[in-house]
């Protein structure tokens, strides 16, 4: 008898979607530094339940001739050259946050991953664009689809801001804990998952499941 696929991989076609924040030094992903990267893998049961399953994450060194605007530090309140940071290069954070997304695919079946991100466009091209920069040929994302939560937000809650979604989905903000890419990241996820799990209630049955 042919095994039955998992759940993650009859929900969107085959997709699997991860959950990204990016905290950067400006706004160009061509020139601009990227500083710190979180990914949050998703689990899908057997209910067709969506939760967060586990989150990577780590600080990146600047690469050489970046650009770094101090507005950005200002917003991010990211310290570049802190002693402490143990910053990874752009190859070595890039490999660090994707292999369990890699091992995610060969469990799940699933054909590529798409990043899900508030407003992602921003998160996907500095994503993109360091792997192009390091030579990183095994970057799981689709090239250009991507889940976008300010939307979903929209059309759930009548708000497209981060914070006031997750206010309205009644997860509350930390203002103290926002912009780092972490809380971010599993902020987005939690309002991802609240969204689509809502959806498939309404629905009266788990969507492809």
């Amino acid at each position: 008898m042919q095994e039955r696929a998992h759940p993650i991989s009859r929900r969107f076609r085959g997709f699997l979607p991860v959950v990204v924040d990016v905290e950067t030094g400006g706004f160009n992903p061509e020139a601009d530094a990227l500083l710190e990267i979180a990914v949050v893998l998703l689990d899908r049961d057997g209910a067709g339940r969506w939760s967060r399953r586990e989150t990577r994450s780590c600080h990146v060194e600047p690469f050489p001739g970046a650009n770094i605007d101090p507005k950005a530090l200002e917003f991010n309140r990211i310290i570049p050259d802190h002693p402490l940071r143990a910053a990874k290069t752009e190859r070595e954070a890039l490999r660090h946050v994707c292999e369990p997304i890699r091992d995610q695919l060969r469990e799940t079946g699933c054909t590529r991953a798409v990043l899900v991100g508030h407003n992602p466009a921003f998160d996907l091209s500095f994503v993109h664009a360091a792997a192009r920069r390091a030579n990183y040929r095994r970057n799981p994302f689709h090239l250009f689809t991507a889940f976008d939560t300010a939307t979903l937000g929209g059309l759930a809650y009548g708000q497209t801001v981060l914070a006031r979604t997750a206010e309205a989905a009644g997860f509350g903000w930390d203002a103290a804990e926002a912009h780092s890419a972490i809380y971010d990241a599993e902020m987005t996820a939690e309002i991802f998952c609240r969204i689509v799990n809502r959806w498939e209630e309404l629905a009266g049955s788990p969507a492809s499941g």
